[in-house]
């Protein structure tokens, strides 16, 4: 990888002397991988208190099952928002920049959690409390729906062509920090009694989310948008409407690509959502085990991601997601068995393979996406692809696992289920048809080991 204190190699076509200075690859990397870190930390534990809590504060009038899915309802509907958020921050990102995105998606992103924190429960406002707590998590979907698209595209803009997945990956390593922030939160205060925890201990993993957002916007106002999109503006050959134009121009690259990126979130959400309700709900293990064991798991997930990346940029992201996505069709069954044993080392197993899995598509995925759209549409195509994409393996797939175990009592279907899922992403990514950009957003020449 490039030196820390190097700065990235210029895309082709730019000529260094009139455009502004590129940030050195630290500054890049720690602008992309910090601010997504936050976002997806903040993203994450309203995932893992839907599963944990809220459904007892916020729903405690249902019986479990109902609680349960009600609380995971109410998960799902940031994923509504997301979509939405990735059209309109898009646009705006398309239009005006990357840099002043990134920096009101984690505004956006970091306040709604900061206010979940300090929500009243049911027992003290009623029907106010869920209502609210909707409203908020609408605001964080909406916040984190452009957050991805920004974070790939300022640094991989900032890469020559060749190194585009490995800088991709910085905005990847992200969401398994996230996921790991988010289970140590929960898991320092999961020592507290049932009482303590119901009562306090759940609010103190959102509330210090409001630190970390500080350092996020410090980091992120240092940043410059890249040379190919200052460009753009320079010459006033912006998209004036970047989603008519993507849906005019590029629909089934877009259609592709919003269902290539099913698999990822179907296998990961499966994991860190589901799985802790189902694995302390029904398979037996205690919340403090399973935390520690996902947790264990993001630790490989990383390391995936930065092999995955660098494979990528060697033999083609394509190539290395297609590889990715055929291991998601295969792993769902035996995830569940594994699981299903109730041998920790056994799920820790499930967990580690599950991570892995989804660290190969994610290595590729930055810079495969790079790829699929010009740069005046591509802040909206690839964050509209990637949230679409999110909603369906996302947000439906603990609703569903929860609906077809209480149908059916057994988690095949589930395993199933997911395997579909996965399927139709691999169909899909090799179904897309890859064509690099040069700087001004025209075709150029790809060689053999960058098609996939």
């Amino acid at each position: 990888m490039t030196s820390p204190s190097a700065k990235p190699s210029e895309p082709a076509g730019t000529t260094g002397s009139t455009e502004p200075s590129s940030p050195s690859t630290r500054g890049i990397f720690v602008a992309s991988f910090i601010g997504t870190s936050i976002e997806w930390y903040d993203y994450y534990i309203f995932g893992t208190a839907a599963a944990l809590v809220f459904g007892t504060l916020f729903y405690p009038g249902a019986d479990p099952t109902a609680g349960t899915l009600a609380a995971f309802a109410t998960f799902a509907v940031g994923f509504l928002a997301r979509p939405l958020g990735a059209a309109v921050i898009g646009h705006f990102g398309d239009r005006l920049g990357r840099k002043s995105m990134l920096v009101l998606t984690l505004m956006l992103t970091g306040g709604a959690t900061f206010l979940i924190g300090v929500l009243p429960t049911y027992a003290a406002i009623g029907i106010g409390a869920p209502i609210l707590l909707v409203a908020l998590r609408l605001l964080q979907g909406f916040g984190v729906g452009g957050e991805w698209g920004g974070a790939v595209l300022i640094a991989t803009e900032h890469a020559s062509p060749r190194r585009r997945a490995v800088f991709g990956s910085f905005a990847q390593f992200g969401v398994p920090i996230g996921v790991l922030t988010s289970n140590l939160a929960f898991l320092a205060v999961s020592g507290l009694s049932e009482e303590d925890f119901l009562a306090y201990g759940w609010r103190i993993p959102f509330l210090i989310s409001i630190v970390l957002v500080v350092v996020g916007l410090l980091v992120r106002s240092r940043l410059t948008d890249a040379p190919e999109f200052s460009r753009l503006k320079q010459e006033q050959t912006v998209s004036k409407v970047p989603i008519a134009d993507l849906f005019r121009t590029r629909p089934l690259q877009l259609v592709l690509a919003s269902l290539a990126s099913i698999a990822p979130p179907a296998v990961g959400y499966t994991v860190i959502v589901y799985m802790l309700n189902y694995g302390t709900t029904v398979v037996g293990f205690a919340r403090p085990t399973l935390l520690t064991l996902i947790l264990v798991s993001t630790l490989f997930w990383v390391a995936t991601i930065a092999v995955s990346a660098l494979v990528a940029d060697r033999y083609g992201a394509k190539r290395v997601f297609v590889i990715g996505a055929a291991t998601a069709v295969i792993w769902p069954l035996p995830l569940f068995a594994l699981v299903n044993t109730g041998d920790w080392l056994l799920a820790l197993i499930a967990f580690i393979v599950a991570a892995v899995v989804q660290g190969i598509m994610a290595g590729a995925q930055g810079g495969l996406f790079t790829e699929l759209f010009e740069v005046r549409l591509r802040y909206s195509g690839i964050s509209i692809a990637y949230q679409l994409g999110g909603m369906i393996g996302g947000a439906v797939t603990p609703i569903v696992a929860t609906a077809l175990f209480g149908a059916y009592g057994s988690s095949i279907p589930i395993a199933v289920y997911v395997t579909v899922l996965c399927l139709v992403s691999l169909v899909s990514v090799i179904a897309i048809q890859v064509h690099p950009t040069d700087s001004t957003g025209g075709a150029r020449p790809v060689p053999d080991a960058a098609t996939g």
